[in-house]
């Protein structure tokens, strides 16, 4: 993200790759959200595990960077987007999670990165 004045601004988040588009849950205000408001173009970067590899000055790994858009998912969608979090990253608890949303939805902002552009690159 850029914020209003240009200057970039990151931000680790969970999400959820499903199909063409990646999923993310956040406050309902603060600067991400004044932010997306103003620059729906954003930049997605996800590093996978690593190892140092100190005798030859490196580091295995793997990475992926994506461009896309941004938008703020409403209604049903943002529930579909939440039950996306849940599935992966509770999977043994979905039933309780779906639970959670419902009671909890208002208190949060889902945003679905639609993708455009993949690259990435890994040293195994």
């Amino acid at each position: 993200m850029a914020s209003l004045t240009g200057v970039p601004h990151g931000i680790p988040l969970n999400f959820s790759l499903v199909a063409n588009s990646i999923y993310f849950h956040c406050a309902p205000e603060g600067r991400k959200i004044v932010i997306l408001a103003a620059n729906a173009r954003v930049s997605f970067c996800v590093v996978g595990s690593t190892r140092v590899l100190p005798s030859q000055f490196g580091t295995e790994y793997a990475s992926v960077v994506v461009t896309g858009s941004v938008e703020e998912l409403a209604a049903e969608e943002k529930r579909q987007g939440l039950v996306f979090l849940v599935k992966k990253y509770s999977p043994d608890h979905v039933e309780a999670g779906l639970e959670y949303i419902d009671k909890r939805i208002d208190q949060a902002k889902v945003f679905r990165i639609q993708i455009e552009t993949i690259t990435g690159k890994a040293r195994k």
